[in-house]
């Protein structure tokens, strides 16, 4: 077997076992079936099954115990098919992962270095979020982006604002999941990540480094929990 053919054969395994996991068939806290059985469930080798199960386990569905085997730690929002194919899910799992390194650094930065100029920007953008929360026209992922995009140019850093346009498509698609599942769920929840985003805001413009950095790591932190808990 080819290296192209197995691993297409592990994202097709990561999809069917996620999908399981989130139909109910295996619960949070069940033990998954052995790399053999799996193996023979999806007329594979082990080592495909093995790849698969890696996966899962970097993105916290599933955790390997002692004494106890492979266990579902935990169950993504059922939502998430409706708006990406769950092949994505590793991608989208590290794109947060990098992002929340990144730019609470770039948000600590422009709590020390951010001008009036670049104050008002990053407000115009929390203020046309709130537009797109309080009309419900559309779901604001473009706008959303602007408004990380306007913390990153207030770094005045030009490093920032490279990486994170270069990543812009990649930070869409998971804006959009996010964005989508938060629209799908309640108007309450919608107005939660607008809080996160004025917390940012309300820490840059009170020049609090420490406090901006940690604002925007809980935010994507908090993102990431909403799309992969329940």
């Amino acid at each position: 077997m080819n290296e192209r053919k197995s691993s297409g054969l592990a994202d097709r395994i990561y999809s069917d076992i996620l999908n399981s996991i989130m139909e109910g068939e295996f619960k949070e806290g069940d033990r998954l079936l052995t790399e053999h059985a799996l193996a023979e469930r999806f007329a594979t080798s082990r080592p495909t099954v093995r790849e698969a199960l890696a996966r899962l386990r970097a993105d916290g569905i599933i955790v390997t115990r002692r004494g106890s085997g492979t266990i579902v730690g935990r169950r993504p929002d059922p939502e998430v098919r409706r708006f990406a194919p769950l092949e994505t899910l590793s991608d989208i799992r590290r794109c947060y992962e990098f992002r929340m390194v990144t730019e609470s650094g770039a948000a600590e930065l422009a709590a020390i270095k951010a001008d009036e100029h670049d104050i008002r920007a990053i407000q115009e953008a929390w203020e046309q979020l709130e537009r797109v929360v309080e009309t419900q026209e559309g779901i604001g992922a473009k706008d959303d982006f602007a408004f990380h995009l306007a913390v990153s140019r207030a770094s005045k850093n030009p490093f920032f604002i490279t990486v994170l346009s270069f990543i812009e498509e990649q930070v869409e698609v998971s804006m959009n999941l996010s964005r989508n599942l938060s629209f799908v769920k309640t108007l309450e929840r919608q107005r939660l990540v607008q809080r996160e985003h004025l917390d940012v805001l309300e820490a840059i413009r009170a020049r609090d480094p420490a406090r901006a950095g940690k604002a925007m790591k809980t935010h994507l932190e908090n993102a990431l929990d909403r799309m992969f808990g329940d």
